[in-house]
């Protein structure tokens, strides 16, 4: 209920029908959405299918790029990254964040990999790190957990992984390692309490690799069931070695395929993204779509009219009364319109408010945040 001065009665009738839900609906620009380019299990001097995807990467000179690990065979040698790696993913070096694999591990505790990449490799003694890039936080996970005191709850990384996504409560949210915890081929659940944690914070995308084949689930839980409000999960293993024969169906996959190299492109948007796999030349698979984050609510539907509207003059005051409109997000308030141009609306809360010399409640507003007033002048 809304109340004010008698005055106001001449423009009663005018405004009937005319109350308006305060507000609109709009959605954020995008300005210059980052592309990040995501594989594993890349090079190998003894094919050139990593010279094949790496063509992808010289396409996208604009592009960051993300590994998922076993960059390079067979033993991730000092020669092995100078040789191998080098003169295909090696030669975009400079806009790429890696993530470490078991490949790497074959020499002396990836001292080699640590060694290649320097500062963007993280702290050799760990091998995670996080980085932000436009709107997205993306957290890098070693998942060779031995090496580092181990991926359970209460382990350095997975402590580490709750303060760092606590302190960076961004709307959208990539996870990516190498051994995935939902896979075909090669699940891996030692990396339960790390998919828990980020289930928790609500993250949006993960993406391993490991096993060597292209994988797309549904959006998963935390225990890894289909769940509308989980995370999408990705197995992305065809930078370029050899593929993986066979795997069982899992619960939410969606997408498998082992004869196709490429990358996968995502389009971090502030509130959204798109994946596209791009297959190497030749080749005709690809997979696609776009997804909301779960730290947006998308507000794309025009509020509802209220409706109803009632009027009555009691010890000298007019009073209105209306059926609330509806709206999928929620309704911040309503504008009345008044009598004459050099009048603004006046501004009535989402609940049942009251309007007099002086502004006062009337009634017991429903739950919710209390209503907001525009000043203005009763006639």
């Amino acid at each position: 209920m809304v109340r004010w001065g008698l005055g106001a009665l001449v423009a009663l009738v005018a405004m009937v029908g005319l109350i308006q839900v305060a507000g609109s609906d709009t959605s954020a620009a995008a300005v210059s959405d980052p592309v990040l380019l995501v594989a594993g299990d890349i090079s190998k001097c003894s094919n050139s299918n990593d010279e094949a995807t790496a063509k992808i990467l010289d396409a996208y000179p604009s592009a960051a790029i993300q590994t998922l690990g076993d960059n390079v065979y067979e033993n991730a040698t000092t020669s092995d990254w100078t040789n191998c790696y080098q003169p295909t993913w090696g030669r975009h070096k400079a806009r790429t964040r890696p993530a470490v694999g078991n490949h790497e591990y074959q020499t002396s505790n990836a001292t080699p990999y640590y060694n290649y990449f320097g500062a963007a490799a993280g702290n050799p003694s760990e091998g995670w790190y996080s980085y932000d890039l436009g709107a997205w936080h993306i957290v890098v996970i070693n998942s060779n957990c031995s090496p580092v005191g181990g991926c359970t709850a209460g382990s350095p990384q997975e402590l580490w992984l709750r303060a760092d996504l606590a302190a960076h409560p961004a709307p959208c949210t990539l996870a990516v390692w190498h051994h995935p915890r939902f896979s075909a081929r090669l699940a891996t659940s030692s990396m339960q309490a790390v998919w828990k944690a980020l289930s928790d914070y609500k993250a949006d995308v993960v993406m391993a690799g490991h096993s060597h084949h292209y994988e797309r689930f549904t959006q998963l839980g935390p225990t890894g069931s289909p769940d509308t409000n989980g995370i999408r999960n990705f197995v992305v293993g065809t930078g370029g070695a050899e593929f993986h024969s066979g795997g069982s169906t899992t619960p939410g996959s969606q997408v498998r395929q082992n004869s196709t190299y490429g990358v996968v492109k995502l389009t971090l948007h502030p509130q959204s993204y798109d994946w596209a796999f791009l297959p190497v030349a030749g080749k005709t698979f690809t997979d696609s779509g776009s997804d909301t984050c779960r730290g947006v609510s998308t507000d794309s539907t025009p509020p509802s009219a209220p409706s109803g509207l009632s009027a009555t003059a009691p010890l000298g005051r007019v009073s209105l009364e209306w059926q609330g409109g509806t709206d999928n997000v929620g309704v911040s308030g309503y504008d009345i319109p008044r009598n004459g141009a050099g009048n603004p609306p006046l501004r009535a809360g989402p609940g049942a408010v009251g309007w007099g010399p002086p502004p006062r409640l009337a009634g017991r507003a429903p739950p919710g945040p209390p209503p907001r007033w525009s000043p203005t002048r009763t006639r």
